[in-house]
């Protein structure tokens, strides 16, 4: 049960114990964000994210990273409007540790002038970055809409102008006004004592800290909203981003468990009213989606929309007339019992992990003022009925007072006046009666099984069963949280596709939960959200197959609509043709993610005839080619039971499970056919670059080689290599970005497959820093593989990728996922539990031996895509 105490100097300390995984997670919530700014201090909040980080007294600038990392952790953190959040994750036999980092950064931090003026150059490179993102941009819009005087209207990152007119004096006044021990609250979850704890806070945060808290910043406020708002306005964009909103109360106001309950009505999830009448049955729109956003001041609810601009009119109508539904008509008592059990199935899953407990609980105290305030909340989510609902949406959702921003593609023919005409026509209608939501059949009209429980098993332990069919299935028993994980794999994927049909893996996985003869898609979407779960079709480079998670209290019923999509997806004309237009849509606006277009170009110029050369997505051509037939010939082909590996792990009784996999997975249908012929492509004989150009701030660039197989033996030393160069304490990151300034994001990445890989390193940078960078890049590369690495650095990588890997391991779905495609790929059901000392026994000769047969100018592949 999470508790609280405060010390003597007044910070507040918020904890809880949980022994699950040898972890722990510690939060440091800082009450003030970019919305306690001055004027003149526009995006010194967030400045101080990243200076935090940057060296104290005890600390050289790169140390508290690499010490992080060193000892297996992860530290990063956030800025909001209200909060700044530093946090870090770590094993549990260094918390200690971990703790004392974050509390000198908090406490000690130095902000150096010279690091000072380096990372200002980063985060201009940030703002760039969020320059050429449709997203931001759409948000921007919408909260300088909204606000006319709070400080909500300006973006927390501040502007290239105001970020680099900081001085080190101006961000010290800004540190020593906020930073101070009556305004944070720490938050401390994972495998220690309360004793353990204490002790260490005192040691650590206790005492005078010299800055005493002068009160919370007066903020503005915002004047009520008396008249409409609408921004509209052309934009470098290859879809609209369509945002239509209302000004709401803050978050600890009695209305908001409501508002977040009719949120979730009209957008969250495919059963969502929005989601099913704008998206799925009247194909409007490529996505949609509605929420509360509820900070410590006045906030909005809004529904979010991406679409083709020509189908605006009828979308924005569409939009309207749900919400005026919501307003004029009490919901059904079972639509509202399952949005009521969805919430409170969302506390359950915040358990899986320590983060994920931290976070809450610091977000309760900092953001409510007391940790009660949660256990009221789920009381008021309960007391809801229909009629409170309707009355808060009533309330709140007033189209004459509507706010309506959006990017539209260069050339649509919609602006303002049509907005409004719309608001006010479809507003004033007539109500009419909201969509029947049709009650869904059980997931199968066969009786619960009764298991009594004849297989001993402990949690922790594996236990393998091949079925008569030849179906692979792995359980493993976990008690810490009453959920459980569901990962079926195949072998396919991209790897089995061609020029001609590329992009079927990704239609298939969109479509397996679109209808079977049992349940149609929309019985089928109301069926995951009463079962409190998700359920999703998944589609990658060597494998495809589906993935769910659900409350132990639904295993029998949830096992059953999981098997029911695996194995009789149905592929209905109309949804294959839904589902084919959205994704014809993604291809269309990959422009928008440069950096993925970027990835694309790279395995198009290092992969010439190997599958790995194709987009995931697919190309316009190949999918406009893609119906029912070919979906349901892959799916016989490559998807019989012989060729299923499912593994399940989780709050379970293996017996359960295991007659249930016979029951569903127990015979083949005898049509699985070989795989296809692929043969591996020789890496390229001579240096090969490729240039897109984009007319974006930044350019994004991709350097690699021909990696390794994912049972290589080399893949360890490789991962290692990986992180040497990777991370906030990777040479890349303190060399390119801490001591160059050149990049907010610089990495590498080894990606294995079933075939040979790829090793490569990605930057975004400014147009005039890419030859400068590619040098940078090349120098380092080079190092890594010309000189030996010092032990001291080995060691840091091999203890980040075991740390992390732990950190991984505590969700359900992260260990059915690794069991399922360890076995699918032939490594061994206990592959994953071997990784640690797999990783531990590489030497720095391995490290050096796989860089030098890799790392070939000679043979790489540049993609460059920007201006």
């Amino acid at each position: 049960m999470a508790q609280r105490y405060t010390l003597p100097n007044g910070l507040t300390v918020v904890f809880e114990e949980q022994h699950t995984a040898r972890v722990a997670a510690f939060q440091v919530w800082v009450k003030a964000g970019s919305a306690d700014e001055r004027p003149d201090q526009a995006g010194l909040a967030h400045l101080h994210e990243h200076m935090l980080f940057k060296g104290t007294a005890r600390r050289r600038p790169g140390e508290i990273a690499r010490d992080v990392e060193a000892h297996g952790g992860e530290i990063n953190a956030w800025t909001s409007f209200d909060q700044t959040v530093y946090h870090i994750v770590i094993a549990s036999q260094f918390a200690r540790m971990g703790l004392d980092i974050l509390g000198d950064a908090i406490r000690a931090s130095s902000f150096d002038a010279d690091e000072l003026a380096r990372e200002i150059e980063v985060v201009c490179e940030e703002i760039k970055r969020s320059q050429d993102t449709p997203a931001r941009r759409a948000s921007r819009d919408l909260f300088s809409t909204a606000y006319q005087e709070h400080p909500y209207r300006l973006p927390v990152i501040g502007t290239a102008e105001s970020v680099r007119g900081f001085s080190r004096d101006k961000v010290l006044e800004f540190y020593r006004r906020h930073y101070t021990p009556k305004n944070l609250v720490l938050a401390a979850t994972g495998d220690f004592t309360e004793a353990e704890l204490r002790q260490w806070v005192e040691e650590i945060f206790g005492g005078d800290w010299g800055r005493p808290y002068e009160g919370s910043v007066a903020r503005p406020r915002e004047p009520e909203v008396s008249r409409r708002r609408v921004l509209l306005r052309p934009d470098e964009v290859k879809e609209a981003y369509f945002n239509l909103a209302f000004l709401i109360p803050q978050a600890d106001h009695p209305d908001v468990p409501a508002l977040d309950v009719l949120a979730m009505l009209a957008g969250q999830g495919d059963a969502s009213r929005l989601a099913l009448e704008v998206k799925r049955k009247r194909s409007l729109v490529n996505d949609i989606h509605a929420y509360a956003y509820t900070p410590r001041d006045p906030g909005l609810f809004a529904a979010s929309l991406t679409l083709p601009p020509a189908k605006l009119p009828q979308a924005l109508e569409e939009t309207v007339r749900v919400l005026t539904s919501l307003r004029t008509t009490p919901v059904p008592a079972d639509e509202l019992t399952t949005v009521q059990a969805l919430i409170e199935a969302e506390a359950i899953y915040h358990r899986e992990t320590v983060q994920g407990m931290a976070r809450k609980m610091g977000h309760y105290q900092s953001a409510l003022g007391e940790l009660e305030a949660e256990a009221r909340y789920y009381e008021a989510i309960a007391r809801l009925t229909p009629e409170r609902v309707r009355e808060v949406a009533e309330r709140y959702v007033r189209f004459d007072r509507a706010i309506v921003t959006g990017l539209l593609p260069q050339g649509t023919a919609f602006g303002a006046e049509q907005a409004e005409e719309i608001l006010d026509r479809v507003s004033r209608e007539a109500p009419t009666a909201p969509p029947e939501r049709r009650a869904p059949k059980a997931a199968s009209g066969k009786p619960a099984l009764n298991v009594v429980r004849t297989t001993p098993a402990s949690p922790g332990r594996i236990v393998e069963e091949r079925l008569p069919s030849g179906a692979r299935i792995l359980v493993r028993e976990e008690r810490a949280v009453p959920l459980f994980a569901m990962r079926a794999v195949f072998p396919g994927g991209l790897r089995y596709e061609t020029a001609d049909n590329n992009g079927l893996t990704t239609l298939l996985g969109r479509c397996l939960t679109r209808g079977t003869p049992s349940h149609d898609a929309e019985e089928i979407s109301h069926l995951i959200d009463d079962l409190a779960g998700s359920l999703n079709g998944q589609g990658g480079r060597n494998s495809v197959g589906l993935r769910g998670e659900f409350l132990t209290r639904h295993l029998q019923p949830a096992f059953r609509l999981f098997a029911d999509c695996l194995l009789n997806p149905s592929f209905p004309e109309a949804e294959v043709a839904r589902e084919r237009a959205l994704l014809l849509q993604d291809i269309l606006t990959r422009e928008d993610k440069p950096s993925g277009l970027a990835f694309d170009l790279f395995g198009r110029t290092l992969f010439r005839t190997h599958p790995y050369r194709l987009s995931t997505l697919g190309e316009q051509a190949s999918v406009e080619r893609l119906g029912p037939d070919e979906l349901r010939a892959y799916h016989a082909a490559h998807m019989d039971p012989s060729q299923l590996t499912l593994a399940i792990v989780g709050d379970v009784k293996v017996d359960e499970v295991l007659a249930l996999a016979h029951e569903a997975f127990g015979a083949s249908r005898g049509r699985a056919a070989p795989p296809p012929a692929v043969h591996p492509e020789s890496p390229p004989e001579s240096p090969r670059t490729e240039k897109r150009t984009l007319a974006r701030a930044q350019t994004h660039l991709v350097l690699g080689f021909h990696g390794v197989r994912i049972d290589d033996p080399r893949r360890h030393p490789l991962e290692v290599l990986s992180t040497l160069l990777s991370g906030q304490g990777g040479r890349l990151f303190v060399e390119l970005r801490d001591k160059r300034s050149m990049a907010y994001s610089v990495s590498s990445f080894s990606i294995e497959g079933v075939d040979p890989g790829y090793f490569a390193v990605y930057m975004g940078t400014s147009p005039e820093k890419v030859e400068a960078a590619l040098e940078g890049i090349r120098v380092e590369l080079a190092r890594v593989r010309d000189e030996p690495v010092p032990e001291a650095e080995l060691s840091r990588a091999k203890q980040h990728l075991i740390g992390t890997h732990e950190i991984g391991l505590q969700r359900n779905g992260s260990r059915a996922a690794l069991l399922a495609l360890d076995a699918c790929y032939g490594l061994g059901q206990e592959n994953f539990l071997h990784y640690a000392e797999r990783v531990a026994a590489v030497t720095a000769e391995d490290v050096r031996a796989v860089a030098r047969q890799l790392i070939d100018f000679e043979r790489a592949a540049l993609a460059i895509v920007g201006p």
